[in-house]
């Protein structure tokens, strides 16, 4: 992956969606939600506050919980990412 976050930003491969089947019915794209589950792939250097620089408490290879409309998708090399703040990060699943 050639992307490289800024400051306190987050490039997160999301959790893959299986494919869901309901009894006898397979359910579209279009109607199951966006997975809120990811791996952390790439972070930044942090974030200044008060002149001091601050490092992220994630790092590469957590998988993590976020907000369910954060950040901005992207897509490289036929693989879809997600690039959010920290802060929009929920929590580290372990």
């Amino acid at each position: 992956m050639n992307i490289k976050p800024l400051a306190d930003r987050v490039v997160v491969e999301p959790k893959s969606e299986s494919e869901e089947k309901i009894g006898s019915l397979y359910v579209p794209d279009t109607a199951k939600e966006k997975p809120q589950e990811g791996t952390v792939v790439a972070i930044g250097s942090g974030k200044y506050e008060d002149g001091k620089l601050v490092p992220l408490e994630v790092k590469v290879g957590d998988k993590v919980l976020y907000g369910k409309y954060s950040g901005t998708e992207i897509k490289q090399g036929g693989k879809d990412y997600l690039i959010i703040r920290e802060s929009d990060i929920l929590g580290i699943v372990s």
